[in-house]
């Protein structure tokens, strides 16, 4: 079968459905033609498919998009590190469900036990690790960075210092009293 000549039709249809914003292969179905003969006749016209700047476009727009969902999310990771820092100095509520009569009991405790403390601590940690890694600190900012943690730092020391009535060891002292008990030899056993 031969193919069908090109009429001015065809051209004047390849350059008005060009012009709406069609693509190559919705104008070749609508016209009935192959997509190679709507690019010769596209060439031949001067038009051409080319939708790169489009597509850099519609690019950079979803990864401004993309950076904004993980800074909201950097946020969130932040307030929950926050939150759950805030708890851990903060009455808090024990309960448990059961015995034979299946019986509700609950008490407040002035501050969650140390191994609750600890779970917070670690929930926190991981909140705040994430955090830096979705949106990490800008070189310009590493002062107010290392301000935030120095203020973290500060409040778990003064938490530290208020319920033990001093400033924690120094780790060096730790490791020296370490090494003494070591040298030291086994504690004997007392009756």
């Amino acid at each position: 079968m031969a193919a069908r000549p090109i009429t001015d039709k065809d051209r004047d249809q390849v350059r008005a459905l060009h012009a709406e914003g069609k693509s190559r292969n919705d104008i070749a179905r609508q016209l009935q033609r192959s997509p190679s003969t709507v690019s010769k006749l596209a060439a031949d016209l001067g038009l051409t498919f080319d939708r790169a700047p489009e597509v850099a476009a519609a690019t950079n727009v979803r990864k401004a998009d993309l950076a904004a969902r993980r800074a909201a999310m950097a946020e969130t990771l932040q307030d929950v590190a926050e939150r759950e820092i805030a708890k851990m100095t903060q009455p808090h509520l024990y309960w448990e469900w059961g015995g034979k009569d299946h019986k509700y009991d609950e008490r407040m405790q002035p501050e969650p036990t140390p191994a609750d403390r600890r779970t917070m601590m670690a929930t926190a940690s991981a909140a705040l690790d994430r955090s830096l890694k979705l949106v990490p600190p800008k070189d310009d900012g590493a002062a107010e960075s290392r301000s935030v943690v120095g203020d973290l730092i500060a409040g778990l020391i003064g938490d530290y210092t208020a319920r033990h009535g001093a400033p924690p060891p120094d780790p060096a002292e730790l490791e020296g009293d370490a090494d003494d008990a070591a040298e030291a030899g086994p504690v004997p056993e007392t009756d």
